[in-house]
């Protein structure tokens, strides 16, 4: 992902024409590394969501919104101390020195205040978009450091100390050139210097191009990228300096930026400030400002050797195409992270389960050979007669099969006593095999419970969701029961999915086997059909009929309805997953079973793709 120096001159563009004069009217802290600032400019308000997440760090402008905790962390506080109603007189992107423009990966607004004193102040918020160096640091007018989201101390980083009253600097970019600065002479004096590969030189030696914007322009000049920098041709390096300086000139001069996703097949895979003709290539520069507000047009498609193929589309703002590109991600990133202590227990769950599970059977196994052991006690207490002592052997005929049969003996016991020996090794095994059959079918279901858990974790979307999981997993004892707080009591609650087909017919969809048992014995009638992925675990998927017969219900709608138990399914990522279907009076609950837990023995069959309906 091209998160680069002209994706955040870009953004910067785009928070000049919306910011500069606006008051901040509203600052709160979300998550432990997210800021939203609140900006009234000119009777409208503007969101801006600054996140430092290691994986997903971002700055732009935002329409969501995120519930904040009650008590604001100390850092959100200072924020407010120290910027609070502040006006934002100007929003820059520095180079290294700061105190000259660039295309460094850091944006500073700059912010009058009034402190307590009434008196005029200068503030900056240098938010720096690193990967996972990033940060959100508050400093003086002089750049020495207030406070920032993310401390670091000298212990943690050799290179910079981010702690309060320490000067402030961007780390060294190791002689990197800034783009801005460079001439046509400076340019190929640099490549001819590098001994890299072309691509891989560009980025190494000049600041803010990612690989994709170095790629991007050794295609638009034509020039080999793989070949080292200082073996092109003096004409291959003023093609090169051309279509570096085009990209940087509409971009970060101009401030033009055409901001696009590219898609493969219809997944986001790469976003930019400018058109990536290397993957669209009737792509042309003349749609700089050809946007459609609000709303992407598709441009030109391709394929790869593959066969793959790949889509541009053009979008209003570099807001809106960061916002489009990692919204799914990020929804996904927070959920995995505040789930990671449930993640932990069902690991630990499954897995004390899973070994259980292989020590009953191998030790049930071994009850496999009881019977034996009780014939061998019937039959001496038949033939031992026969014995004088002292034999380690009897060879007799087995009355069951008619056959003749040797049963060893301990040649210092009795006969009856080696009979005695033999049954009550019968009846322990047998005794063992009872209690083992019976703990074993109970371990089964606790991990079959657990991997329902587990299935219902990969596809939770929500705080309610991961809410209702845990609470499952309090009331079945795999979690220790906390007290709640009022506000969590207060939380909104988890709802079932509820869809309508291309036909009109509703459908509902447990996200977890409280709603799994909700959707099929609550809100199901015995007429409605019930949909579940076969033999795997998976939401129960309910297609409410109005009481009319098979006979009369479209096929698209057995199709959508498979579909989406397929999708809803610990086996989502299948090309093809088998679906079984049956009328909802059809079901019974499995006895001293988990919630959603049924059997049937009336269904049908349906192989599908996994799918999910708009």
């Amino acid at each position: 992902m091209a998160y680069d120096g002209l994706v955040v001159s870009a953004t910067v563009k785009e928070f000049r024409e919306r910011l500069i004069g606006g008051k901040i009217a509203k600052i709160t802290q979300p998550e432990k590394d997210e800021i939203h600032l609140v900006v009234r400019n000119q009777k409208e308000n503007t969101k801006v969501q600054i996140s430092v997440n290691p994986s997903l760090p971002l700055c732009t402008v935002y329409d969501g919104n995120k519930p904040s905790p009650v008590t604001a962390p100390n850092f959100c506080m200072t924020l407010r101390k120290h910027i609070g109603n502040g006006l934002i007189t100007d929003v820059r992107q520095p180079e290294q020195k700061l105190h000259m423009d660039g295309l460094e990966r850091v944006i500073l607004f700059e912010i009058e205040h009034l402190d307590e004193m009434g008196d005029r102040g200068k503030r900056i918020l240098s938010v720096e978009l690193m990967g996972k160096y990033s940060n959100i640091i508050l400093l003086r007018e002089d750049y020495t450091i207030i406070d920032s989201i993310r401390r670091i101390s000298a212990s943690q980083s050799s290179v910079r100390e981010v702690l309060p009253n320490r000067p402030y600097f961007i780390p060294d970019a190791g002689e990197k050139k800034n783009p801005l600065a460079l001439t046509e002479m400076d340019f190929t004096a640099l490549m001819s210097s590098q001994p890299e590969p072309t691509f891989k030189a560009l980025f190494h030696s000049i600041t803010g191009l990612s690989p994709v914007t170095a790629s991007e322009m050794c295609f638009r000049a034509g020039v080999d990228p793989d070949l080292s920098a200082n073996c092109q041709r003096e004409d291959s390096l003023k093609k090169l300096y051309t279509a570096f300086f085009s990209i940087i000139n509409q971009v970060a001069i101009d401030r033009r930026p055409d901001p696009v996703i590219l898609y493969k097949e219809d997944t986001p895979v790469e976003f930019s400030a400018f058109p990536l003709t290397m993957y669209c290539q009737d792509e042309v520069s003349e749609t700089a400002n050809a946007y459609t507000t609000g709303s992407a047009s598709s441009i030109s498609v391709n394929k790869d050797a593959t066969g793959a193929e790949y889509r541009c589309e053009h979008y209003a703002s570099m807001s809106e195409v960061i916002h489009h590109f990692y919204e799914e991600k990020d929804t996904s990133s927070r959920i995995r992270q505040r789930s990671t202590d449930l993640r932990k227990v069902l690991n630990t769950l499954m897995e004390r389960e899973s070994k259980k599970l292989m020590l009953q059977e191998k030790q049930l196994k071994s009850t496999e050979g009881k019977d034996k052991y009780r014939v061998y006690g019937e039959l001496l207490h038949t033939y031992g007669y026969s014995l004088e002592g002292g034999e380690d052997h009897l060879d007799c005929e087995n009355y069951y099969t008619n056959e003749e049969i040797r049963i060893p003996l301990d040649s210092t016991l009795s006969a009856s006593e080696n009979a005695k020996h033999y049954l009550d090794r019968y009846d322990k095994l047998k005794r063992t095999e009872q209690n083992v059959t019976i703990q074993l079918q109970e371990t089964k279901r606790t991990l079959e419970h657990l991997e329902s858990i587990e299935t219902a974790l990969s596809l939770a979307e929500g705080e309610e969701d991961l809410a209702d999981l845990r609470r499952e997993m309090q009331d079945f004892g795999y979690l220790h029961h906390i007290v709640q707080k009022k506000t969590e009591k207060l939380q909104k609650k988890s709802k079932p999915y509820h869809f309508v087909s291309s036909d009109g017919y509703e459908i509902f969809i447990g996200k977890n086997n409280y709603q799994n048992e909700e959707v099929t014995f609550k809100i199901a009638d015995g007429g409605d059909l019930w949909f579940h992925a076969k033999n795997v675990p998976g939401s129960h998927v309910i297609v409410k009929t109005g009481g009319k017969p098979f006979s009369e219900l479209p096929d698209r709608l057995f199709l959508e309805a498979a579909g989406l138990a397929a999708y809803y399914s610990s086996h989502q990522s299948d090309q093809k997953v088998e679906v079984d279907y049956t009328l909802r009076k059809n079901l019974r609950k499995v006895p001293n079973a988990a919630p959603g837990f049924v059997i049937y023995h009336t269904n049908y069959s349906i192989t599908v793709a996994p799918q999910k309906l708009a």
